[in-house]
């Protein structure tokens, strides 16, 4: 009877089902975007925006990965931001646009982002709205 009792919650904590996975990262959505900006840049000529805008890719992808949570034993490597196509009708009128949407896309995940999150955020809302003039 002591073996039954001590033994209770093994089955217990063996039967538990896994966690949820964790729901999207918001800041996934912005590095398709930045991936997507520089692909527009790139094909409208704007070496400089679309270098940019695959910088906010990077650091934002980073931020994601570290913030993902890896399952032990797991050897899935973190996710690497990759090229994306140019939208066909790549122009510079098209860019400003894109970079004033993500600007305001940015801008309106700082209100709800963890502290430590706000800065990398209010830098690429600001990024974007600098390409926004210098292209203007």
């Amino acid at each position: 009877m002591l073996l039954a009792a001590a033994t209770a919650p093994l089955a217990v904590a063996c039967t538990t089902p896994p966690p949820p996975p964790p729901p999207p990262d918001p800041l996934s959505e912005l590095v398709k975007t930045a991936l997507s900006d520089a692909a527009l840049a790139t094909a409208a000529g704007a070496p400089e925006t679309a270098a940019a805008r695959s910088e906010h890719a990077a650091r934002l992808q980073a931020e994601v990965d570290r913030a993902t949570p890896r399952v032990p034993g797991s050897s899935v490597p973190p996710a690497t931001p990759t090229s994306v196509a140019p939208p066909p009708g790549a122009s510079r009128e098209a860019l400003v646009p894109a970079l004033q949407a993500a600007q305001k896309q940015a801008g309106d995940l700082v209100a709800s982002a963890q502290p430590y999150r706000v800065g990398l955020l209010a830098s690429v809302a600001a990024g974007c709205a600098s390409l926004v003039e210098a292209l203007s």
